[in-house]
């Protein structure tokens, strides 16, 4: 079988042994995201978790691109352990917005990386997150009223 399916047999399509040798190294969700990282980094994902959950209480949680991702009307915030640092990830231009306030943190301009050793800076996650969360809603209200017109 070659994986596309299952014309012939009415089942679901094959997944061959290098498929599910892959399956098994991608988090199902959250809880397992956490639970296979690194020792160091757990308490603070789920720290992270917490906080972003607190933020946005209606928003969706999964993985995407083999991280921790949240949504809300739109692509909300991600967060991946590494080495030396936990990276957060939230859509433009949320980090250009609040330079100031991550001056102390390495960012990029969708990234603000927290080092594993220093505790999370609690409020101003929770500021960014509500401010994409504005973006995202005054979006969704933009496309809402475009469509009403037509």
């Amino acid at each position: 079988m070659n994986g596309i399916g299952s014309a012939v047999t009415g089942g679901p399509p094959a997944i061959s042994s290098r498929q599910k040798r892959i399956m098994k190294k991608f988090p199902k969700d959250v809880d397992a995201y956490i639970a296979a990282a690194p020792t160091e980094a757990r308490g603070k994902l789920a720290q992270l978790r917490k906080i972003i959950k607190a933020a946005a209480p209606k928003a969706d949680e999964g993985i995407s691109y083999k991280v921790p991702y949240y949504r809300y009307h739109g692509a909300l915030a991600y967060f991946a352990a590494f080495k030396n640092h936990i990276g957060f990830f939230v859509p433009p231009p949320i980090v250009e917005e609040h330079k100031l306030e991550l001056k102390g943190y390495e960012t990029a301009k969708a990234t603000v990386r927290f080092p594993i050793g220093k505790p999370l800076p609690g409020a101003l996650i929770k500021k960014l997150v509500k401010a994409r969360i504005k973006k995202n809603e005054k979006a969704r209200n933009n496309r809402i009223r475009r469509q009403r017109k037509t």
